[in-house]
């Protein structure tokens, strides 16, 4: 039967009970071994009837001593004693190995509780130690910030979503492309736009000179179709650092709950003031593009330089009425042309100008709305790490307005119950660790078993 468990016997202690009820043929039974007991035999007699355990050992004894057959057997093999010698040696070498097991796993768990109980907040007992926890509680998320928002490191975090810088270059590059490479037109018509504007703004005067009316007309209405893009790239931009900056807060003043409301409350204070003042610069930076037509940058002659070339072929497009309904522009493609030839030389001319200047200004227009903005963005960062946080997680923490630093000299029961927990773990591990020690020292020591 105990092949079915242990094949090879190496594990099987047989036991012959009642050898004094068959003691024929035992000797050799146990002695050739033939079905390979890995443990050996142990041969016993059974109590009979009313007998005390010391009566039944001392019958026992007799009988391995006296009978004709029994005694021939060695008396390492033989008795209750023995029995229980071995079962105890075997037990013994069980718990051997596995103490080692239990050993590292008591030290893992010890190490681990002592360095819980090393980090939990120091138990603060003075105001001076409030504030010396606070500062260094703020100092801490204030460069976890730098490294997130200005440094452009990860701060060991997997979140991406806490990748600051990358973040933020996601939404600039989607922001970007969200704005119209080309002028916008609310006319299907090629120039419609133009000679409309241009009819209400014509007056009095020499036929060849551009109206700044018209065009500054014409430029105001573009930038109001786009006007609405920033606005929401900045809201966007400031909701993220919102979560980002809240996350950061709340995991530094993780040790001290009694702060949460504050911090939160601060946090979200932080962020409004910050997005007041980047909608009123958005706001400002989209006016100046209505109120002037201005740049230094050359690529802005060059380009209109470039389509003015083509204002010749164009003309003489239109003149003819052999030629076909739609020519090819650089820059537009294929455009219909047929309705124009029912306007002025002078009209079209201005409007073709006008419209080569508007798509050569309108470049710089939207690099300028890109990249203002995204200088803006990378201050206010700056502005809201080195500064503004700092200024308002005090306000609102050590400020007048609350006594926060009080709060933090009353550890949260949630606080005090992990540190007592931390401190009778600790205080039980060393005690198994001891008593583990001493059960190994037995073990070592034969004449303990």
């Amino acid at each position: 039967m105990s092949q079915k468990v242990d094949r090879t016997g190496e594990r099987t202690l047989a036991v012959v009970t009642k050898a004094d009820m068959a003691p024929q043929g035992l000797l050799e039974k146990v002695t050739v071994n033939a079905v390979n007991i890995g443990l050996g035999y142990v041969c016993v007699r059974n109590r009979v009837g009313d007998e005390s355990y010391d009566q039944a050992r001392e019958e026992e004894t007799r009988l391995f001593s006296l009978d004709p057959l029994l005694s021939k057997i060695d008396k390492l093999m033989v008795g209750i004693p023995v029995l229980a010698q071995k079962l105890m040696q075997i037990q013994a070498a069980c718990i051997s190995r596995c103490l080692p097991d239990i050993v590292k796993k008591i030290n893992e768990k010890l190490n681990q509780n002592v360095t819980d109980l090393g980090q939990m907040p120091q138990n603060l007992s003075s105001v001076s130690d409030a504030m010396r926890a606070f500062m260094h509680m703020l100092s801490s998320a204030k460069e976890s910030l730098r490294n997130i928002l200005i440094r452009g490191e990860y701060d060991g975090d997997s979140d991406e979503q806490m990748h600051g810088r990358a973040r933020l270059a996601d939404m600039l590059f989607k922001y970007s492309k969200e704005l119209p490479s080309e002028c916008p037109t609310s006319q299907k018509e090629f120039l419609m736009d133009e000679i409309k504007v241009l009819e209400e703004c014509k007056g009095i005067g020499l036929p060849n000179f551009i109206s700044r009316t018209a065009f500054m007309t014409l430029l105001q209405r573009k930038v109001k179709q786009i006007s609405d893009t920033p606005v929401e790239f900045i809201i966007k931009v400031w909701g993220y650092l919102e979560d980002v900056v809240l996350k950061i807060l709340m995991k530094y003043s993780d040790d001290y709950p009694q702060l949460h409301s504050s911090t939160r409350r601060a946090s979200q204070n932080i962020i409004e003031k910050m997005k007041k003042r980047s909608l009123q610069v958005v706001k400002e930076i989209i006016e100046m593009e209505t109120i002037a037509d201005f740049t230094l940058n050359p690529d802005y002659m060059k380009t209109w330089n470039e389509l003015m070339d083509q204002q010749e072929n164009f003309m003489d497009v239109i003149h003819s009425s052999e030629m076909p309904l739609k020519i090819n522009l650089n820059g537009f493609g294929l455009v219909e042309i047929g309705h124009l030839r029912q306007y002025s030389d002078a009209i079209v001319e201005q409007a073709f100008d006008m419209r080569m200047r508007l798509t050569a200004y309108w470049k710089i227009v939207v690099l300028r709305l890109v990249d203002e903005i995204a200088l803006h963005v990378l201050r206010s960062l700056k502005v809201l790490v080195e500064e503004e946080l700092e200024l308002e997680m005090v306000n609102e923490i050590v400020g007048t307005r609350a006594n926060g630093i009080e709060k933090m000299l009353e550890e949260s029961p949630s606080v005090a119950g992990k540190r007592e927990r931390l401190k009778k773990s600790i205080q039980l591990l060393k005690e198994s660790k001891q008593v583990v020690a001493n059960i190994m020292d037995r073990i070592g020591s034969v004449g303990e078993f």
